[in-house]
């Protein structure tokens, strides 16, 4: 499988790439992003793009992607609201667009997150975004499409790319799983589940933070 990495950089992309590279279902990954992974390896594929907002210049290397995992973002708490809307529905919309374009079966996973709302009446701006990104994926004719929902996610080893709240979350965590045990999940189990999901076919497109869980579990870390 050619896997398209999203987000490579950040606190869950850069786990789903840890594993990905041991993965051996996986043949080729294609890091996108506006600078460069630090990993190196023989099957891994750095493409340094800047506006996310046009593909068309990726039009041969999208073509030639199984599946993509969507892991970037950023928190609401780091950006303005117009540069949250932005990075977050804008860029995600653009891409999925231009990726079916390219590959009508793509398989498109896209990390969201518990307490997303597609009705729009959640005073969050989290809620609304993610879930209006949601609606509107789900409207494209995508043949493969899955939303992952995480709610509280311990950063692998303190990830330092983590925002300040997930860092504080890390140190926290062994008491939120006592005390919300369904609500919580470590980045290295996440990125087991999303990288399941983009190898199996399933009709089930939205998966809340048990269900990753249990996902999780059906695809053990390569290097473990």
């Amino acid at each position: 499988m050619r896997l398209l990495l999203m987000g490579a950089t950040g606190m869950v992309g850069s786990e789903v790439l840890r594993q990905a590279l041991n993965d051996k279902e996986i043949s080729e990954i294609v890091a996108l992003g506006r600078r460069a992974v630090e990993a190196r390896h023989p099957k891994l594929k750095t493409v340094i793009h800047q506006d996310f907002m046009n593909y068309t210049p990726l039009r041969n290397e999208l073509e030639r992607i199984d599946a993509c995992i969507w892991c970037l973002g950023v928190s609401q708490l780091q950006v303005s609201k117009e540069e949250y809307e932005i990075i977050t529905y804008e860029y995600t919309l653009a891409a999925a667009k231009a990726m079916i374009v390219a590959n009508p079966a793509i398989y498109f996973v896209f990390v969201s997150g518990d307490g997303a709302d597609q009705t729009g009446k959640t005073k969050t701006l989290f809620g609304r975004v993610k879930g209006k990104a949601e609606k509107d994926l789900m409207e494209l004719p995508f043949k493969n499409l899955v939303i992952a929902r995480p709610a509280g996610i311990k950063p692998f080893r303190g990830n330092p790319r983590a925002p300040f709240l997930y860092k504080i979350f890390y140190f926290s965590y062994p008491i939120w799983k006592i005390l919300t045990p369904t609500k919580v999940i470590t980045s290295v189990d996440l990125a087991k589940a999303l990288l399941y999901l983009a190898k199996i076919k399933t009709d089930q497109v939205i998966f809340n933070n048990r269900e990753l869980k249990e996902m999780s579990k059906k695809n053990p870390d390569p290097e473990a």
